[in-house]
């Protein structure tokens, strides 16, 4: 188990980016060439910010003037200001590793203050034959998603990797088990430039099996086991959150699998001291708070065929009673 050195700074150093002109942006002004190759980064105002505050060179002299033409085949630096690092992993703890695969535990946030925190299993290829047949795996579980698991009895035993999650949903599940197979889209949102994930019926195949393991009506929470047998972004989060379920503590998405606000955009029409959007008023994906833990992973070892079974430490609020009993008795 290992910590990362010593706590971030408020601010980082910055970071330069770098182009080369092609002959096809030719005759482009500069700030026609940022505006629309990086739309996404700022918008035509925002970069023009930039350029009058002397970030951008052009082959190594700062050009503050946004209708100078470009020639082709100039190198031009863009340097983004200093920003706040959002928060990055703080342990890693490694739970298997041998010459080809390396399983590492990743914990966000601040478990030693409150139990509010998500934490990930991070299985990391080492050689380039087990990268690609890591790949193929994750890609042939998602491929068969979509296909009727009543007409392929055996679709279960021919995965290749099966990865089990424990989290801590709001409300009462009456149900023991449920299998979720609803599709997952994208939809605009404000602050997230390529749109965000939300249940959507002409999405993309998803399937998670949530089993209970616990109930909490003084709580009104329920402990839960997920088996997502798809890997779209924040599956287990849109699903439960899709039959009514939530995860505790999760600012983004509520009931229906859909975002907790779809109205509104940014804090005001400002724009950040380096040009860029504002960072929205409604939540958004990377913000915390909800209880996911990645528990169990079993898969195929991509070189010997061997099985590997890993099983994670679990937090104690995602214990149930008899896991804290059996735990405190060590």
């Amino acid at each position: 188990m290992a910590s990362f050195g010593e706590p971030w700074p408020e601010f980082n150093d910055g970071i330069y980016y770098r182009d080369l002109v092609r002959p096809s942006d030719a005759g482009s002004t500069l700030i026609e060439f940022y505006s629309r190759k990086y739309e996404s980064s700022a918008p035509l105002r925002g970069w023009l910010q930039r350029i009058q505050n002397k970030q951008i060179a052009v082959d190594g002299c700062v050009v503050t003037d946004p209708n100078a033409i470009l020639r082709g085949g100039e190198e031009l630096v863009y340097h983004r200001l200093p920003w706040r690092e959002p928060d990055a992993p703080y342990l890693l703890e490694i739970l298997y590793e041998d010459s080809d695969v390396n399983l590492s535990e990743l914990k966000y946030g601040l478990v030693w203050l409150i139990e509010e925190f998500e934490t990930r299993i991070l299985l990391c290829a080492k050689t380039k034959l087990a990268k690609s047949r890591l790949a193929a795996f994750f890609a042939d579980g998602t491929s068969v998603v979509g296909l009727s698991r009543k007409n392929d009895p055996q679709q279960k035993t021919t995965r290749n990797i099966t990865k089990l999650y424990r989290a801590l949903a709001s409300g009462i599940i009456i149900e023991d088990e449920v299998d979720i197979d609803q599709p997952i889209g994208q939809a605009k949102y404000p602050g997230v430039a390529k749109g965000l994930y939300v249940a959507s019926p002409s999405g993309k195949p998803a399937l998670s099996k949530v089993v209970v393991l616990e109930r909490n009506t003084l709580n009104n929470s329920t402990l839960v086991q997920v088996e997502i047998q798809s890997g779209r972004p924040h599956q287990i989060r849109i699903h439960l959150s899709f039959i009514g379920h939530p995860l505790i503590g999760d600012p983004l998405y509520s009931t229906g699998g859909l975002p907790t606000c779809s109205d509104g955009g940014f804090v005001d029409q400002s724009f950040a001291q380096d040009g860029g959007y504002e960072r929205p008023g409604n939540p958004v994906p990377g913000d915390c708070g909800y209880h996911l833990h990645a528990h169990h992973i079993i898969f195929s070892h991509p070189v010997s065929n061997e099985i590997i079974e890993i099983t994670a430490p679990l937090p104690s609020i995602l214990q149930t009673v008899e896991e804290s009993k059996a735990k405190e008795s060590l």
